[in-house]
């Protein structure tokens, strides 16, 4: 049983286990708190997505769909094990679960079969949803490297062991989800980053690629510059303005985003105008 991470302690956590992650839009505001509690927390569910594809699976997960609203999880692990933070708070991830298996989570013990639904999990649990279209087949190995190190971040951050982390089949009657994952093994996994000590430092930047001109950049422009930007803006941590990620065309969120990284340099008026130039470029990558 623990109080929920800050938004920024959860954010921390992840990437202090070596995850790439990308923040979409007002993730650490958009929740569900308003129907009901978030916390005591006391483990987390992974889920698979039954969806293909980064861009729509993650505007899904943010948004919902008829008749579940969104977010359904707080972060999305795509097929390159890039975690997608939708959302922070009570989200509707885990829905109604078996008494029995949380009683096992809390003591941190072997979990009962579940054969109840009747616990509300969307309170008590963090949520993953990983992408995967649900046949039980194809997952990458860097994929589910990065559930593990998700899972184990945030056992990590609450002095949990590896039995805090479910799979949500394990947790509500008729799941299959995360189908083709054993989550035995898993958690022997999330067990053995648990106990190796020191964590991973995160990759290297790159070095800085040629500025392609300022003509690459503004509306009605569309190239791979401007889905290079954004990348970099999203590690820098200037990706805010991004509601599902960068692409490569230019909008209006790559300059609000470009324009926010200016200000973090002591710029003002025309130097932070979300246009990137040379400067602009050289800094995001130094």
């Amino acid at each position: 049983m623990a109080t929920p991470l800050s938004a920024d302690g959860f954010l921390n956590s992840l990437r202090g286990e070596g995850l790439s992650v990308t923040e979409v839009g007002d993730w650490r505001a958009h929740n569900r708190n308003s129907k009901g509690a978030w916390g005591p927390v006391h483990g987390i569910v992974i889920h698979h997505t039954a969806t293909s594809g980064t861009d729509a699976s993650v505007a899904i997960c943010r948004d919902g769909y008829a008749g579940l609203p969104g977010p359904l999880c707080h972060g999305v692990i795509d097929r390159d094990g890039v975690v997608h933070l939708v959302g922070y708070g009570r989200t509707n991830h885990a829905g109604a679960g078996d008494p029995d298996v949380l009683q096992a989570v809390i003591a941190e013990g072997p979990l009962p079969g579940d054969n109840e639904a009747t616990v509300d999990g969307n309170s008590r649990f963090y949520g993953f949803e990983c992408i995967n279209t649900g046949t039980g087949q194809d997952w990458p190995a860097v994929q589910v490297d990065a559930m593990v190190r998700a899972a184990a971040a945030v056992c990590r951050a609450h002095g949990w062991s590896e039995r805090s982390v479910i799979g949500h089949k394990e947790w509500q009657p008729g799941k299959i989800d995360p189908n083709g994952i054993d989550m035995a093994d898993f958690r022997a996994r999330v067990g053995q980053v648990l106990r190796g000590g020191a964590r991973p430092q995160p990759a290297p930047q790159p070095s800085v690629p040629a500025f392609p001109g300022r003509d690459a950049f503004g509306p009605g422009r569309v190239n791979d510059a401007i889905l290079q930007l954004g990348h970099q803006l999203v590690r820098r941590g200037f990706g805010g303005a991004y509601r599902v990620g960068p692409s490569r065309s230019w909008g209006e969120s790559d300059r609000l985003n470009v324009a926010a990284f200016q200000r973090a340099q002591g710029w003002s008026g025309g130097n932070a105008d979300g246009l990137p130039g040379p400067e602009t470029w050289r800094r995001l990558w130094s």
